[in-house]
């Protein structure tokens, strides 16, 4: 198992494969995971094996951002985005909204060109604040793995059992198109249970509720790492590619692919 955890609250900048020179916003615990899902691919491993762990006070957060910002402003180092992501589900910290509020101050104040863009499995979505919080940031990339809760369940295994495909996609339709989609594809064995969001049914039911979403773009993307557990295969690149393309033919939003 895996335990590629971020041991910084401020980590980076990194090379993206999706944002470019991204500069990492790590909300929850160094030394664990906290998560609302628990995706078998997941680099940072299973919830189970990083439990406890404390998430750091909002003022530790930005005096770390503005320390970071101030050390990569002296460096002449420009990031082209300010990312939350990290341990888990940035959405989770009890102070998220006021963060993201003082991190959009921050970002105006040293790089104005800067993106600020968080990375969310969106179900937070329900509470308004974190809601209006995602509407702030300059991009709002948030996941949909598959159009069926049955493969979300074996994939991404959200903690709540009244988790449904369909309650996420009304709340991302409340974006009115201001957000980002990010999938990635996927095929493998778990306990038992096999998993591929990659056949005709489940593409095709996916680009249905993009089409119904219409998000402003689409990221989709492979496993790049090692997983949190055996059995969970990469897609070929050309078989992204061919999904890209459909969508676009499809739907006319544009795609990026990270293969």
């Amino acid at each position: 198992m895996p335990t590629i955890l971020f041991d910084e609250i401020v980590f980076g900048p990194i090379k993206s494969r999706r944002l470019g020179v991204s500069l990492g916003i790590n909300l929850l615990p160094v030394n664990g995971k906290v998560c609302s899902f628990d995706c078998l691919y997941c680099e940072c491993g299973l919830n189970e094996a990083f439990k406890g762990g404390r998430l750091p006070k909002t003022a530790e957060v930005l005096e770390a951002l503005e320390t970071k910002l101030i050390s990569l402003q002296k460096e002449n180092i420009k990031p082209d985005v300010i990312t939350f992501a990290g341990n888990g589900e940035p959405t989770m910290h009890p102070d998220f909204a006021l963060i993201i509020d003082k991190t959009i101050e921050l970002r105006d104040r040293f790089f104005p060109n800067a993106k600020v863009s968080v990375l969310s499995n969106a179900t937070g979505l329900h509470k308004p604040t974190i809601f209006q919080a995602l509407l702030k940031v300059d991009n709002a990339i948030l996941k949909l793995d598959s159009a069926f809760d049955e493969t979300v369940r074996i994939l991404d295994r959200p903690a709540s059992d009244a988790y449904t495909v369909r309650q996420q996609v009304d709340q991302m339709k409340a974006f009115k198109g201001k957000l980002i989609i990010q999938t990635l594809f996927t095929r493998g064995q778990y306990q038992g249970k096999s998993f591929d969001n990659t056949t005709e049914e489940e593409v095709s039911a996916w680009i249905e509720l993009i089409q119904e979403i219409q998000p402003e773009s689409v990221m989709i993307y492979a496993i790049d790492r090692e997983t949190a557990v055996q059995g969970v295969f990469k897609v070929p690149l050309k078989e992204l590619r061919d999904i890209a393309k459909r969508v676009t033919t499809e739907t006319g939003i544009h795609v990026s692919v990270a293969g």
